[in-house]
Parts: C-alpha cells; structure tokens; sequence
C-alpha cells in the first residue's frame, strides 16, 4: 500500500515536470484568452502596435499576459473549446470586460444556458466576478433573464442593477415622530 502511494506520488511530480507550470507569455496566442495560468492569475490577451511589414500587413500583434485577476480554486486551467462554443465566447477576446453582461443574446442563449452555466465553472466563475463588481449578482441576473430576458436588460441598462437584485430600505417605524432639521449657521 504504501508503495502503492510512493509511485503514485512520484508519478505526479514526473507528470508536473514534464509538462511544466502554465505561465501566460508562453501560451500560445490561441490558448490565451480565459486560461489561468500555475500562480492562479488569470491569462488575458493583450494587442500591441506592430510596425506593417511584408509578411506582417496587420496593425497589431497580440500578446499573452498575466492579469492581476485571481482564479480561485482553479490554478493552470485552459478553457475547453467546448465551453467557449457553449457559452458563446471568443478565443480571440481581448482583454477582460464587462460589456458582454449587458448584451441580452449573450447572457440569455449562451453564458445563462444550462451547457455553460453548469458545466463551464471557469467561465462562470470569471463572469459572476465580472458582474459582482458592477454590482450584480450572474444568478440572479440569470434567472431574471429566462423569466423575462427584455424588461430585465431595460433595467439593468438604466440603473446599472436588475430587478431581482434591488435592496428596499425598511419604511420608518411611525409617521408620528417629528424630524428636526439642522440647517448651517448664516454667514455673518
């Protein structure tokens, strides 16, 4: 048994140095964009202007780089070409954005589809950071979209908050109680 355990030990060590760590610079342009690299930083793919050449009539040239965006829980992760397909992204993204949270074909057909929602944890996880920090919570936004998907994106667009996320203040406890109101001295 503990033999058994010694090899099996051993075997992922070998596996790990054969294979390496995942560092975002050496990913290939293609792997790049929601790939998470050995540290846990998420793997963004940034463009820089190239001088046209011959060979090179493109303006920009992309980059694989390190974000300072943390994956928890889901060190050296290359998102599956299923689940970019299923949850209706680009392996070509550039950057890491919010924007796509306000586009209703997206959240409705692909990113709050049951294929993605459930089976792409990755992407999940990178959304509902995306939308937590514009002050959203994916699930509920999800679920308000298959309720719903037009009214919810009309009130996520004027107010920044959807319908099922809205916090209501508690009215006053009586209506009977005075309000003194401070006002600021006069200028003398």
């Amino acid at each position: 048994m503990a033999l058994v355990q010694l090899l099996l030990l051993f075997s992922l060590f070998l596996i790990h140095g054969v294979l390496g760590e995942i560092v975002c610079e050496e990913l290939p342009v293609g792997l790049c964009s929601f790939s998470v690299a050995s540290s846990g930083k998420r793997c963004l793919l940034e463009t820089s202007p190239t001088t046209p050449t011959r060979e090179n009539d493109d303006r920009e040239n992309y980059q694989c780089k390190t974000s300072e965006i943390m994956a928890n829980n889901m060190p050296e992760w290359i998102e599956s070409d299923e689940c970019i397909d299923a949850c209706g992204l680009d392996r070509y993204a550039v950057g890491i954005s919010s924007d796509s949270l306000l586009d209703s074909h997206f959240m409705t057909s692909s990113l709050c589809s049951t294929i993605c929602y459930e089976g792409c944890p990755n992407i999940v996880h990178l959304y509902y950071n995306l939308a937590l920090a514009e002050g959203l919570m994916l699930d509920g936004v999800c679920k308000a979209q298959q309720i719903n998907p037009r009214r919810e994106m009309v009130q996520i667009l004027s107010s920044g908050q959807p319908l099922s996320t809205k916090v209501v203040a508690a009215g006053p406890a009586s209506i009977s109680i005075a309000l003194d109101v401070a006002c600021a001295p006069t200028s003398i």
